[in-house]
């Protein structure tokens, strides 16, 4: 199944289960343009927090970690991406700044080949989002870029001969 074209209608029916988590949904949740999957949620006082099995750690729920939870779910289950080269809010230096990449996917040499970004679902993909995109590009030089936010995303394949890029309709399959 393709989520690159799925309605909203067809997003709609995959919706976070509800009744599992009734107060969490109701204040937090966001249907997503992707794949469901048994999250693991938990309150720690008043703040809701996810389990991020990459990081193996609750991290706060925010609307872009869900987001982040929910395509990082569908890189490893759909497009078989293996779990030990994925990396959440990977650091790299940018000038004399430390920034964090939101996922950052690594070859087999751990050689980065893919940088995804999120935003969380009412934030729409703009040029700026792009931007930042772009610029965390200037250090990793990867083949791939994505963007997403939950509802749509995008992949770009990277040319760096022709310095130019072309969108793809979706996302390769796992191909190190």
């Amino acid at each position: 199944m393709s989520y690159f074209s799925e309605s909203r209608e067809q997003c709609q029916a995959r919706l976070f289960n509800a009744e599992a988590h009734p107060i969490l949904y109701k204040d937090t949740m966001y249907a997503l343009n992707l794949p469901s999957f048994e999250a693991k949620i938990r309150k720690n006082g008043s703040t809701p927090e996810i389990f991020d099995p990459l990081r193996r750690k609750y991290v706060a729920l925010t609307p872009e970690e869900w987001v982040r939870q929910h395509f990082v779910h569908y890189l490893i289950s759909e497009k078989g991406y293996p779990s030990s080269l994925i990396a959440n809010e990977a650091g790299i230096k940018l000038n004399s700044l430390t920034r964090r990449c939101d996922t950052v996917i690594y070859n087999q040499r751990l050689e980065p080949v893919m940088i995804v970004e999120y935003k969380e679902p009412r934030v729409p993909i703009t040029r700026e989002v792009f931007d930042q995109v772009v610029r965390y590009n200037s250090v990793l030089k990867v083949p791939y870029i994505v963007v997403s936010n939950g509802l749509k995303h995008y992949c770009c394949r990277m040319d760096y001969e022709k310095q130019d890029y072309e969108y793809l309709m979706e996302i390769p399959a796992w191909w190190y």
